[in-house]
């Protein structure tokens, strides 16, 4: 890989509870439009996604929604979306996601962007892609996590050979120039240097 054309982020239908939350989305929504990268997220227009959606749009991105049918009546599809594809399930709208995505991003979220981000490290700890992955620790968001990795390392669950490859990004003006960093290496190379938090 040399170029990202596209990023999914991965992130909360709420805004949480401290502004630095919607903040950041903005600021990253910001940034991928400068830098000419479509956004690829989950479709909703409520929370950080639509916050996020919303900034890249401002500035003169493109966004590509993905969404199944029965979230589009809790979350209601961001409809301005560049593009706006309503799904039959939650499988195809994280394979979609994948497909067309030259890297990921994890900003804030619950369960859902908990599960989404775990799936691609675990594919990534699988040798199933070598795509760029960042966790965007804002406010130490994800610290818990970062240390039950650790955690799960110490204690033989997470063997040599397996490591989960991730970037971390305390910054969020760090996030785009992390990835088109490690995007422009060799795949050899990006197995082996991609920062390993343990």
């Amino acid at each position: 890989m040399s170029e990202v054309r596209s990023v999914c982020v991965y992130c909360g239908s709420s805004e949480g509870n401290d502004p630095l939350y919607a903040a950041a989305a903005e600021a990253l929504g910001a940034s991928l439009a400068r830098a000419r990268i479509s956004l690829v997220f989950g479709g909703g227009s409520c929370g950080l996604m639509g916050v996020l959606a919303r900034s890249v749009l401002e500035h003169g991105g493109e966004v590509a929604g993905i969404i199944p049918d029965f979230l589009d009546e809790r979350e209601i599809a961001l409809r301005e979306a560049t593009e706006l594809h309503i799904v039959g399930d939650m499988h195809t709208r994280k394979r979609m996601m994948f497909e067309r995505a030259d890297a990921f991003v994890a900003l804030p979220g619950g369960i859902g962007t908990l599960e989404e981000l775990t799936e691609q490290l675990t594919w990534i700890q699988l040798g199933r892609h070598s795509k760029p992955l960042v966790i965007a620790d804002i406010g130490g968001f994800w610290r818990p996590l970062l240390s039950l990795f650790a955690h799960m390392h110490n204690a033989g669950f997470i063997r040599p050979g397996y490591e989960v490859r991730y970037m971390v990004a305390e910054r969020i003006e760090d996030v785009v120039p992390m990835i088109r960093k490690v995007a422009r290496r060799p795949r050899e190379e990006i197995e082996a240097t991609i920062v390993e938090k343990f």
